[in-house]
């Protein structure tokens, strides 16, 4: 077996098989091979870091925020409100959430056609706790050497204690991580006060223990298969490449023929490249891949190759870049940094720029000067219309008003349309901050002010402490005398 394949993986046979023809055995998947991924420093590895670090900082520490008297940033599905600090949002406020989803769409296109799998790399959930589980493994079994010679080696009674302290760490970070999550969805202080008392409801202890343990399997044993073979982001990335976009590349013309050589070795005597051939290169990819053989699927665009290639070219007196992020035509017409980054900002890169920035700016107008209250208007299916007295005609009607603010609001109703049509039920309204009231309203109109049938009538709401006014149409039955 070839030396540096047994020193990067560890090969698990595959029990499907089947016989061709001639009775050779042939494997019909092939092998599961585990990843030791090596520990590295550099520039990319920093950002990694610094994305981690401020990833989960706001994951973690945003539900305990408070605004107000309440939690900052709650999806409280019960009441079927979103709080978003001093935002509340309705079912009826689904555009935004539509919104939302179209911004995260663009970026990823904008961020994948300036410089590929950049989510993949820093920012993606995946990639982030994988990277802690990593962290949380070679604290306990050691680097990546050691864990090598421990899964390899015999059972022990301390491999076994430190497989225990590691899966201990994974199982209690992933738990952590699960009862966060619920508390985006539940206020996270009355939920760890259910969780000590034992009072928390089974949807809440399902919902704690789903995601803790999609967390311990993903990022603790599945890790790069997701990225590999679960992620659908992975087989689509290459339509938004060009010649132009931004990747991790080898520069082959440069490092071939790859070689061993000493320190002091002159590389043009022996005919080799710069790559001394150390394989640290695939050590240290959280996939597996070997970048030298070209960009493949599997590629997260994480930087670590670049990261230990310049580490290598610094320690032989080489110059950096061997394995670097470039573009298609720099490699081919050898540009220089300066002319890559010019290159990079092209009209593609503009018009995704352009469009999501309106997007962006329209939403936040929108929500700038929406109007801070809902009103539904249901007629009474129980009195559609009536002769009252005087022979006025009556129609009763449901209005459901929700206060979208924090504070109590008092709201003003009129009427208007048709000629000498009036509001005799109570015209003023008071809703208790981010409640819903549901208030009567009868509306009379003198029989000659309309002809039989259906007419066209407005409701206008006014908001008598803060700016806003709707005016909502609905229609006025007059029966047959």
């Amino acid at each position: 077996m070839n030396a540096e394949v047994k020193d990067i993986k560890k090969v698990i046979p595959i029990t499907p098989v089947e016989f061709e023809p001639d009775g050779e055995l042939v494997s019909l998947y092939a092998a599961h091979e585990k990843i030791y991924p090596r520990s590295v420093k550099g520039v990319f590895s920093n950002w990694r870091w610094i994305m981690v670090w401020v990833t989960q900082i706001i994951f973690y520490g945003l539900p305990w925020v408070e605004w107000g008297q309440r939690q900052a940033v709650l999806f409280d599905l019960g009441v079927r409100r979103f709080y978003i600090f001093g935002l509340v949002l309705y079912p009826q406020d689904f555009i935004y959430l539509t919104g939302m989803l179209i911004i995260a769409a663009l970026s990823l296109f904008l961020f994948t056609a300036v410089a590929g799998r950049l989510w993949c790399g820093y920012a993606c959930p995946q990639t982030v706790y994988t990277e802690i589980f990593l962290w949380f493994e070679k604290l306990v079994e050691g680097d990546r050497a050691a864990r090598i010679r421990r899964d390899e080696g015999s059972m022990t009674v301390e491999k076994v204690g430190r497989k225990a302290a590691k899966h201990f760490l994974w199982i209690a970070f992933s738990l952590w991580t699960g009862f966060t999550f619920v508390g985006y969805f539940a206020p996270i202080r009355d939920l760890g006060s259910d969780i000590i008392s034992n009072n928390m409801s089974a949807w809440g202890y399902f919902w704690v223990f789903f995601y803790g343990f999609a967390t311990y399997g993903n990022a603790g044993f599945m890790r790069e298969q997701v990225c590999k073979h679960m992620c659908p982001y992975a087989r689509f990335q290459s339509v938004m490449f060009d010649k132009d976009t931004l990747i991790v590349t080898y520069d082959a013309e440069r490092g071939e023929p790859r070689g061993a050589r000493s320190k002091k070795a002159d590389p043009t005597k022996l005919n080799l490249g710069a790559c001394v051939d150390c394989s640290l290169c695939v050590q240290v990819c959280p996939t597996g891949i070997d970048i030298r053989k070209g960009l493949q699927y599997e590629c997260i665009g994480c930087g670590a190759c670049a990261d230990v290639c310049d580490t290598v070219m610094d320690k032989v007196g080489y110059a950096r870049g061997l394995v670097k992020y470039s573009t298609e035509n720099a490699m081919t017409n050898k540009w220089s940094q300066q002319q890559t980054l010019r290159h990079v900002f092209r009209p593609r890169i503009l018009a995704y720029t352009g469009i999501l920035l309106a997007i962006v700016l329209a939403i936040m107008v929108s929500l700038a000067t929406r109007t801070p209250f809902k009103v539904d208007i249901v007629r009474d299916r129980g009195v559609m219309a009536r002769v009252v007295d005087a022979g006025k005609t009556e129609n009763v009607y449901r209005l459901q008003v929700m206060n979208a603010t924090e504070s109590g609001q008092r709201y003003r109703f009129s009427v208007s349309g048709l000629p000498g049509l009036a509001l005799t039920s109570e015209d003023t309204v008071s809703v208790q901050s981010t409640e819903a009231r549901t208030v009567p309203m009868r509306i009379q109109l003198p029989f000659e002010g309309a002809s039989v049938g259906s007419h066209e009538i407005q409701i206008t709401i006014e908001s008598l402490d803060s700016p806003g006014k709707l005016v909502e149409k609905t229609t006025f039955l007059v029966p047959q005398q």
